[in-house]
């Protein structure tokens, strides 16, 4: 299940990335246009910016801002930064694999087949996404 923070994040960039012009919007628009606590957006706004998505700028005329054009935001990276791992389960990660403890042959292991399949599809669909592709639709 999605997570509020990457359902939230998903909807700030969407609402960023929707204005005509690419100035700094306030944090107290964005929360209210999305429904979201304002505290919370905080949080997640600051972890986009420190992740290379946003920037932002403070005083008069301040808020946060899309630093990369939409359409260069694949929702690969967007996900695993707000998510964490794409994967359901360590042992089919691409990039935080973990072999798990209960289980002595991945190969034979029908949990592990089935997650590979689930995994490869979820990341089909993030990999031919961009924000550009949120917004447009």
């Amino acid at each position: 299940m999605l997570s509020k923070k990457t359902k939230y994040g998903l909807k700030a960039l969407t609402y960023l990335a929707s204005q005509s012009k690419r100035e700094p919007v306030q944090i107290s628009q964005i929360a209210r246009h999305e429904n979201i606590s304002q505290k919370f957006l905080e949080t997640i706004l600051l972890t986009l910016r420190k992740t290379g998505f946003l920037g932002s700028k403070k005083g008069k005329g301040g808020g946060y801002y899309l630093i990369k054009e939409p359409s260069e935001i694949l929702m690969t990276t967007v996900i695993r930064v707000l998510e964490g791992p794409i994967a359901m389960v360590p042992c089919v990660s691409l990039n935080f694999y973990e072999k798990c403890d209960d289980c002595p042959d991945e190969n034979k292991c029908a949990v592990h087949k089935l997650m590979l399949q689930v995994r490869d599809s979820v990341l089909e669909v993030y990999r031919n996404n961009t924000l550009a592709d949120l917004i447009s639709e």
